[in-house]
């Protein structure tokens, strides 16, 4: 199953700090600006590129060789604002990749890579080192950027005119202080019903860029799922005479979501379950009374080793995300809500991965349980938040 033929002409990443890279254009041609990125998966592009919270970054994928198994039509990972897979999306500001395959060499593909960014208007660039980008990402940190093609080009004469390129990229919002929650949320929510059977619970799913194998997990598990806006009121909650409540994963700064802080906390005042990941973890640290930072270029691939202090085990998990909380493995707090505990951090950096309620009211972990595609060493934690359920009810 070949794909169109790409590339021909120009493409240019402009990095803000003046840094180019040359290459072909891969995907739609024209301009795109988000923050630079990358993402050390080698599997999962297309999982990837339709994770919410990529939106507004222009991923740079590490591994050499993109695009073999083409695009399908199942494993996307958003849907549309009413849950309608027909209107799920590519949420990244732009792809960036060193070798893109020419050729579709998997059974499930309806169609190319190429063929589906084009239809998209997703502006891509290859054929670039993408080990000298990363690199260079890892020294300088994640930063904005452009990607430029075709008639969004500037020229003086037979040469690019990158200072030109380089207003453009500058000009941007810096995702320090971005605040996107809303911007990927669904506008009227949905409910994703268990399968085969009766509900044995109900959640409600606040959505701050909920991905789709979420849902998906708890209706494994006999759960209900209301996914609920990220402008979700305690009210909406309540009536919904909801079991327990989850925080999704999501893009931006977790420092500007205060709406969802105040919701989580009104959450934990009720004394109702809590489970949230990713910008969920950062959410319910904040309703703790942690801090949160931008890191200097995040945690974004399918191989990332986590400790749990309570059980000494590692798991390798799916993360994508370029803030953290605050705070130091083991540490202990007091909040308005009982004892709390850091409960998981990062193997390679010490970061922190996970925060809990020591009563077992609450917990959150920075990584993906629902990771699509893969690993699944952490998919228990939907386990442990039906067993809390359990408890609950019990």
């Amino acid at each position: 199953m070949s794909g169109r033929t790409f590339g021909g002409g120009t493409a240019v990443l402009v990095l803000e700090d003046g840094r180019v890279f040359r290459g072909i254009p891969f995907g739609a041609v024209g301009q795109t600006l988000g923050e630079a990125v990358f993402s050390t998966g080698m599997t999962g592009y297309q999982e990837t590129l339709t994770d919410p919270s990529y939106h507004r970054q222009i991923v740079v994928a590490t591994a050499p060789q993109i695009g073999n198994t083409g695009w399908n039509h199942e494993d996307n990972e958003s849907v549309g604002p009413t849950g309608d897979a027909a209107d799920s999306k590519i949420w990244v500001a732009g792809f960036v990749v060193r070798d893109p395959s020419r050729r579709v060499s998997s059974w499930r593909a309806n169609g190319s890579l190429q063929d589906e960014l084009e239809r998209q208007n997703v502006v891509g660039l290859a054929g670039i080192d993408t080990r000298a980008l990363v690199r260079h990402l890892r020294t300088r940190g994640s930063m904005r950027a452009g990607v430029f093609s075709g008639d969004a080009l500037a020229w003086k004469g037979d040469e690019l005119d990158i200072d030109v390129l380089l207003d453009r990229v500058r000009s941007q919002p810096s995702m320090l202080g971005a605040d996107l929650a809303g911007e990927v949320s669904t506008t009227s929510g949905y409910v994703v019903e268990p399968t085969g059977g009766e509900a044995r619970f109900t959640v409600a799913a606040i959505d701050l860029g909920i991905k789709t194998n979420t849902p998906r997990m708890f209706a494994e598990r006999g759960i209900r799922v209301h996914v609920l806006p990220s402008s979700a009121s305690l009210h909406d909650i309540l009536d919904l005479k909801a079991d327990g409540v989850f925080l999704s994963n999501g893009p931006g700064d977790p420092a500007t979501a205060d709406g969802a802080v105040h919701l989580t906390k009104e959450v934990l005042g009720q004394g109702l379950p809590l489970f949230g990941i990713c910008f969920g973890n950062q959410i319910l640290g904040r309703a703790l009374g942690l801090g949160t930072y931008k890191m200097k270029f995040g945690h974004r691939g399918i191989n990332i080793p986590v400790v749990d202090h309570e059980t000494g085990r590692i798991a390798i998990t799916a993360q994508n995300h370029g803030f953290a909380l605050e705070g130091e493995a083991g540490q202990e707090f007091d909040t308005p809500f009982g004892r709390a505990v850091i409960s998981h951090t990062c193997a390679n950096d010490g970061a922190v991965e996970g925060v809990k309620l020591v009563d077992g009211s609450a917990f959150s972990v920075q990584y993906h349980p629902e990771a699509a595609a893969g690993p699944h060493d952490a998919a228990y934690l939907f386990d442990r938040f039906t067993r809390m359920l359990e408890g609950e009810k019990n």
